[in-house]
């Protein structure tokens, strides 16, 4: 049953991520020329702009989907945001162009996008408990760490269900190459409720139920309540802490490589290429540097993440601008299976740790989203943003950005107590 719940947790999250990270490849692609009728820069501008809205909407799903996570079970909560993921991807892939229907095209856009991060919200923290709280003490990092294999899973997923398209004539890219594959995800959705069904509940929610069962029948506090009253500095921490590495998975996916194609003069499919070979190594990183986690701590291996991130972020963007092809697949190797993984291999299961199973999924699902929120989304923007104002092709203040969101995250990583090795509580009442 470990075994399955990891891989079912990895494919899911691959499938999820593979509809998310979609969206934001076509975001930098086809999105500012199919949806915004505004020039180049403020098309992309635009683009980038509804990538954020899907992080907007994550803390709510986060609430949702955490609240009733931890009433009635993690499992019942992963099959609804699937379905939802899917459904809205599916439409995206069928959504008529500006040209056609105006305003009311990127408007749909937008709603689809929330709908997609409200999904995501709450996908993400259920299938990391569903892993992790099926796994030993011992290799809890391993059991989180494969919900964030699963992300470059669906990256790759991703480019490689777009780079044949990309490819194509760019009319014809635009006109339809560019749907397909998020058509494609209807039949990726039958495959991942298929895996789903087949995953019993995790042993620490039955334990938390069985636990209540036998307490005095009392009214119950709502989860979040209980977070946020009794845990305000942990969530905190867990914010701080998330927010480099949550602005690398998106920087790398979004903006390096339109970097790489306006600044580089790199052709989008080798770009898309060079990324989808990268994100290949990122699936393994990510558990390598959790199971390092599992034996050191959380704390060492995610420190030096964020001071490897703070070292390498300039040498990253001069190899990705550099023209060469072997500096592209270098500064993204640098960026994501080394900055990211560090960082994030163990996140997971450091967050996790930080609180109860009665209150588990809350905790985790809204201290990653706010964090998610704030750096992932807004990440690309900010940094289009601030390339613009050096130029356009002067990376400067991007750099300097990053290593401010590197420096603050490896003060919250020092701030937190280790965990690695702690016997996880199952009630709020046993964790006080």
């Amino acid at each position: 049953m470990r075994r399955r719940a990891m891989w079912s947790s990895y494919l899911r999250s691959a499938i999820e991520y593979y509809d998310f990270l979609l969206y934001g490849i076509a975001a930098t692609l086809a999105f500012p020329k199919v949806f915004f009728a505004l020039d180049p820069k403020a098309a992309t501008l635009a683009s980038f702009a509804t990538l954020a809205v899907g992080y907007v909407a994550r803390p709510l799903g986060a609430v949702f989907f955490g609240h009733y996570g931890d009433r009635i079970g993690r499992k019942k909560m992963l099959m609804v945001t699937l379905y939802m993921m899917g459904l809205a991807s599916f439409a995206i892939g069928l959504l008529p162009s500006y040209d056609m229907i105006g305003f009311a095209a990127p408007a749909a856009l937008v709603v689809l996008r929330l709908i997609q991060g409200f999904a995501v919200g709450g996908e993400w923290a259920g299938a990391t408990l569903l892993s992790m709280e099926h796994a030993s003490k011992k290799s809890r990092g391993f059991a989180a760490s494969i919900v964030g294999s699963g992300a470059p899973s669906g990256a790759v997923l991703a480019t490689l269900a777009l780079m044949p398209f990309a490819a194509m004539d760019q009319t014809q890219f635009l006109s339809w190459g560019w749907r397909v594959p998020f058509l494609l995800s209807a039949v990726l959705v039958v495959i991942a409720a298929y895996l789903r069904r087949s995953v019993e509940e995790t042993p620490d929610f039955v334990a938390m139920m069985e636990a209540r069962s036998k307490e005095p029948a009392k009214p119950r506090d709502i989860p979040l309540l209980v977070v946020f009253r009794r845990y305000p500095r942990t969530v905190v921490n867990g914010v701080i802490g998330s927010l480099a590495c949550l602005a690398m998975t998106t920087l790398t996916a979004t903006f390096m490589v339109n970097f790489a194609i306006t600044v580089g003069g790199h052709a989008q499919s080798k770009a898309l290429g060079m990324l989808t070979i990268v994100n290949v190594l990122h699936i393994f990183a990510i558990p390598g540097f959790a199971m390092l986690s599992d034996r050191i701590g959380r704390k060492p291996v995610m420190l030096t993440g964020a001071i490897a991130g703070m070292v390498l972020i300039f040498p990253i963007f001069n190899l990705i601008g550099s023209g060469s092809t072997l500096g592209l697949f270098v500064g993204l190797a640098l960026a994501n299976p080394v900055i990211h993984a560090l960082m994030g291999g163990p996140l997971s299961a450091w967050l996790g740790e930080k609180f109860a199973a009665d209150i588990r999924y809350s905790g985790m699902a809204v201290t990653f989203q706010i964090s998610s929120t704030i750096s992932a989304g807004f990440a690309p923007l900010v940094a289009t943003w601030l390339l613009m104002r050096g130029g356009g092709s002067d990376p400067a203040n991007v750099g300097y950005f990053f290593i401010g969101l590197c420096a603050v995250s490896a003060a919250a990583f020092l701030w937190s107590p280790e965990s690695f090795r702690k016997t996880l509580a199952v009630t709020t009442d046993e964790h006080q």
